[in-house]
């Protein structure tokens, strides 16, 4: 029988290239040691295409590397030359990079008032107070110097210097920095009443409460006192204590507050600032306002919560730092900011705002700026009937006489028109308040 020779392969280790983990291929048709063999080397060719692989990458990386720096170079150049041109324009912008390339500074330039960096921490002093000092000699000292002192502030005409008189005397002079804004322009007649050498007089010609505060009490100014009361000058003080308000305020917590009004002899225009009988202080109603408004026990808004009127304010210093930022420079009523001061209580409006009841005051109305005085007298007590008695001779006192029946119509006419505009700048303040805080509200709602 033919023996017939089968082509085989056989696998072993490739003793040419020396390399033990690698194999070698051979082909026969016969009998492997005659045939001749081929070597076909797969793993060496796999090694080939990967070094061409990497290569070509390589390539790649430093092609994009280098056209990526060229851009960067042509960028920076242009971000130069915007920089420059940006800090000629806006000087603030090298004075922001000098802190970020002084990382360790960043904080001490932060805390460091406006225009005082050039000088020597120590030196810098940030607020200031209302306190008179003498030329020569010691300071006057206090009975307790541990206790804060606080601001009495309110705008006074000579019309009202006796009922002005009795109010500062409830407010002793050891506790209470006292300032006087005179709209009238009148100061040298109110040098006989005792406490007047130790009060401070400003003077501008008939210019309202909120004009002075926002021009002579900056917060910096009054941060040394610990309640700023920032009052008219037509309240009945005779049932209040400064005192014992305090005392109470504190006790409560109470950022923004005011003297409740006498229901039965005051001027009232909400419910909110009514007395409650009995009461040490409340904080809301649960009745109808006099705006037609029904407060209920869970009422969050004013006037049924968190509100005070306007003609007897007291803030805490934190509340009025708020408040002072809140006046506008350009209004002088301020309407329409009572219904806003619940952002500046510090917290929730209907705990950090409240109506002190036991401490109470009447409100007289007397519309004293601008126009003609309509003195409403209540007259209950002797105490009462003699201080309205004291106003209504102060005011005839101070009202020129006609000499005419004509003179006499011409001046009421006077009196009522401008008492009218008075009354339309203040609602045309209030309208622009209005808009001017919901755009801002706006604004602040598109950026955050």
């Amino acid at each position: 029988m033919k023996n017939t020779s089968v082509p085989f392969v056989e696998t072993q280790k490739c003793t040419v290239l020396d390399r033990s983990d690698e194999f070698c291929c051979y082909y026969s048709d016969a009998n492997p040691l005659k045939s001749p063999m081929y070597q076909v080397d797969l793993p060496m060719k796999r090694q080939k295409s990967l070094i061409c692989r990497r290569l070509f990458a390589a390539i790649l990386v430093s092609a994009a590397f280098f056209i990526s720096s060229a851009i960067i170079v042509v960028d920076h150049k242009k971000f130069q030359h915007l920089r420059g041109i940006l800090v000629q324009r806006f000087p603030e912008l090298q004075k922001s990079e000098a802190m970020q390339a002084n990382p360790t500074n960043i904080c001490e330039n932060q805390c460091s008032p406006d225009g005082s960096e050039a000088l020597p921490k120590g030196i810098v002093v940030k607020t200031s107070d209302l306190e008179m000092r003498p030329l020569w000699g010691p300071r006057n000292k206090r009975k307790n110097p541990k206790s804060p002192m606080s601001l009495l502030a309110m705008a006074v005409g000579m019309k009202q210097k006796a009922n002005v008189n009795e109010m500062i005397k409830k407010f002793p002079l050891d506790d209470f920095v006292i300032m006087l804004f005179h709209y009238d322009g009148i100061v040298d007649e109110w040098k006989d009443l005792e406490w007047s050498s130790r009060a401070i007089h400003l003077s501008a010609v008939r210019q309202t409460k909120w004009w002075f505060a926002k021009r002579f009490l900056h917060p910096d100014v009054v941060s040394e006192y610990a309640y700023i009361f920032l009052w008219d000058e037509d309240l009945g003080v005779q049932n209040f204590d400064a005192g014992r308000y305090i005392s109470i305020i504190r006790n409560e917590g109470l950022h923004i507050s005011q003297p409740a009004l006498d229901p039965d002899k005051s001027e009232v225009h909400h419910e909110m600032t009514t007395r409650e009988k009995g009461s040490t202080l409340h904080r809301r109603i649960e009745r109808m306002s006099r705006s037609k408004k029904k407060c209920y026990r869970n009422s969050t808004e004013p006037p049924c919560t968190g509100w005070v009127e306007m003609m007897a304010p007291v803030f805490s210093k934190e509340a009025w730092r708020c408040v002072w930022y809140m006046i506008q420079n350009d209004f002088i009523h301020a309407w329409g900011l009572d219904m806003q001061l619940g952002y500046c209580a510090q917290g929730n409006r209907t705990q950090y705002i409240g109506i002190v009841d036991s401490e109470y005051v009447v409100h007289y109305g007397l519309p004293t700026l601008g126009g003609h005085l309509k003195i409403r007298c209540f007259i209950i007590t002797i105490f009462e009937k003699s201080s309205c008695n004291m106003m209504m001779t102060n005011t005839e006192s101070s009202i020129e006489k006609p000499s005419s029946l004509q003179d006499k119509v011409s001046l009421e006419s006077n009196h009522t028109d401008i008492r009218a505009e008075v009354r339309k700048q203040s609602l045309n303040e209030l309208e622009q308040f209005k808009r001017r805080w919901r755009k801002a509200v706006q604004q602040d709602e598109m950026l955050g």
